[in-house]
């Protein structure tokens, strides 16, 4: 009983050896060494039908330029029955090194087969035999793909192009064309710029005008850095003809489809560095050639009512890496939140348009409010150097509304009482008492006695190098005009000095100041007449324009300040800026 047991395991287990020894699942390559530059083909063949849920390997380091294509073969000979199922790809490397491919798998009566792996060794690029007759060759030689660059030595933030063309020549035809590997421009701030319809053009590759090109792809780039940066190439695979040298019947050319690839070569730029000399404080970026405006569609309005301010950067350049320039308005206009707009164009030329901040202002008292100039710097790369921009202050009178409340330091000034003192109230603590010494030292052989005594003799000499310093004064005569003029301008500011720090009465002082310098100086009344007639007669009497320009400005500062807030240091300003300009009237008029 156990010796029949025993065959009929012994039967079963060869019986599973001779089923697995029948299936048959191998992977066979072309060829197990190439360069980079080449391709091989790898076929998975199963040699048992009902085979099904084939999976192919991943394909690691390699890509899939041909296939699957799938093929069966089946023969009888003298009785014996073959049968082959294959599935083929074309592969190429994508980096030198010893690679393995793993094993493909399909589903066999329930079961998983999988085939055996491969090892390939892939080489440097190796050089294609110079065969007229060997297609690979031939699109080698006739099909190119070019980046051209705009230029290689911009500046940090200026912004350049690259344009991407496929060269193809005359005998050679282009049927489809997909991108494997789109470049990275690390380093770059960068825009795609739309190629549109694809137009066919003649062109000149190496000096061989018998090419064709197409654009395949545009981009604005603008480096963030400076420093060598490069631009990888692109990929892209093609089906191709390939014409073979045979006609058909009617004598036309017989070409050959293959699948091939082509890479750009790879360039590099090299950024420049911004230069730090004369670089401006409030510099923040901004590269190319810009304008810059503030303008507010109002300038007078009521209490509650609102004005637009519109701070606008146009021009061409990086418009969208910096920020625009922020205005500062009094605290008494209640200012929003900037609606920001950018009207920017991408072009081979750059990015071209205008960006914009709009301040809504909301005024809440009457008075006439000062929104101060905002000025905003660019680096120029035609003048290769840069420049600032200023825009004039904006003035906003608000005609109807409240009255500006009083600051809260006048408000407790004009609430202070005087303390009156009667008999019945405490006296102060003294802090302080003086003493007299009770003997006294007399006067003969004292100290002051021989001081007054040898006095005399000390004036002398004394007195000489006085006279001598007054005689250099007086011969000194430019010096002397100076003098007077800062003599005169103090007497005319004296009044306004002492004021400073009472915002309303210090302008009011410097306001007649400035009249009453002139009316001295010209014996005239000017606090009755115009500012146009005051800026005649000084012309009148040959002043400089800047000169002019600077006391009308005094004078409008003087008028507007009263109804806007100032600090101590403003009020301070305004007074060195007074005197400075009467100094200069003096020595004109």
């Amino acid at each position: 009983m156990k010796m029949k047991h025993g065959y009929i395991l012994g039967f079963l287990l060869l019986s599973v050896q001779l089923l697995c020894a029948q299936i048959e699942f191998k992977t066979v390559v072309s060829k197990s060494k190439l360069g980079l530059n080449q391709r091989l083909k790898i076929e998975f063949s199963i040699n048992k039908q009902g085979s099904d849920n084939f999976a192919p390997p991943s394909f690691v380091n390699f890509k899939i330029v041909g296939g699957p294509s799938q093929s069966v073969n089946q023969s009888w000979i003298n009785g014996k029955v073959s049968y082959a199922l294959s599935y083929v790809y074309i592969i190429q490397p994508k980096s030198v090194g010893t690679f393995t491919i793993e094993a493909a798998t399909v589903e066999y009566k329930g079961k998983v087969v999988k085939s055996n792996t491969v090892q390939i060794n892939v080489t440097n690029s190796v050089t294609i035999a110079k065969d007229p007759n060997d297609p690979m060759y031939a699109a080698q030689e006739g099909i190119h793909l070019v980046a051209e660059i705009s230029n290689t030595k911009p500046f940090v933030g200026e912004g350049i192009y690259v344009v991407y063309k496929l060269f193809v020549s005359e005998n050679i035809s282009v049927h489809d064309w997909r991108t494997s590997e789109n470049p990275q421009y690390n380093g770059f701030w960068n825009q795609d710029i739309n190629v549109g319809a694809i137009k066919v053009k003649k062109g000149t590759y190496n000096g061989d005008n018998t090419y064709r090109y197409i654009v395949l792809k545009r981009a604005i780039l603008i480096p963030q850095k400076s420093g060598k940066l490069s631009i990888d190439p692109i990929k892209m695979d093609f089906n191709v003809g390939i014409p073979t040298g045979r006609g058909d019947f009617f004598g036309n050319a017989i070409t050959r489809n293959i699948s091939y690839s082509a890479a750009s070569p790879k360039r590099s730029i090299f950024v420049q560095t911004l230069p730090d000399l004369g670089k401006p404080l409030d510099f923040t970026g901004a590269v190319g050639d810009f304008t810059f405006s503030v303008v507010a569609n109002r300038n007078v309005l009521k209490a509650n009512e609102t004005a637009q301010i519109k701070v606008q950067v146009k021009g061409t350049g990086n418009l969208k890496l910096f920020e625009i320039p922020k205005i500062i308005a009094p605290s008494e206009l209640e200012v929003y939140t900037p609606e920001h707009k950018e009207q920017v164009s991408t072009a081979l030329g750059g990015l071209r348009g205008g960006i914009s901040d709009t301040y809504t202002v909301v005024p809440e008292y009457k008075g006439k409010y000062k929104i101060p100039a905002v000025s905003f710097s660019y680096f120029s790369v035609k003048d290769k150097k840069y420049a600032t921009i200023k825009s004039t202050p904006i003035f906003i009178e608000v005609t109807e509304g409240k009255p500006l409340p009083s600051s809260v330091e006048d408000t407790v000034a004009a609430n202070k009482m005087p303390v009156a003192l009667n008999g019945n109230d405490f006296k102060y603590i003294a802090t302080s008492s003086t003493f007299e010494p009770i003997a006294t030292e007399d006067f003969f052989k004292s100290n002051l006695f021989y001081l007054l005594l040898f006095l005399p003799f000390l004036a002398i000499p004394i007195g000489v190098f006085l006279g001598k310093k007054r005689a250099e004064r007086t011969a000194d005569v430019f010096g002397n005009k100076i003098r007077k003029a800062d003599r005169l301008a103090r007497k005319y500011l004296s009044k306004a000095k002492k004021e400073l720090g009472n915002k309303e009465p210090f302008y009011i002082a410097l306001e007649k100041a400035l009249h009453n310098f002139l009316k001295a100086k010209l014996y005239i009344e000017t606090s009755d007449i115009s500012k146009d007639r005051i800026t005649e007669i000084l012309k009148e009497k040959q002043v400089d324009d800047v000169v002019i320009k600077e006391f009308i400005a005094v004078l409008n500062d003087c008028d507007y300040a009263r109804y806007s807030p100032a600090t101590n240091v403003e009020m301070q300003e305004e007074f060195e800026r007074a005197k400075q300009i009467l100094v200069k009237l003096d020595k004109k008029i």
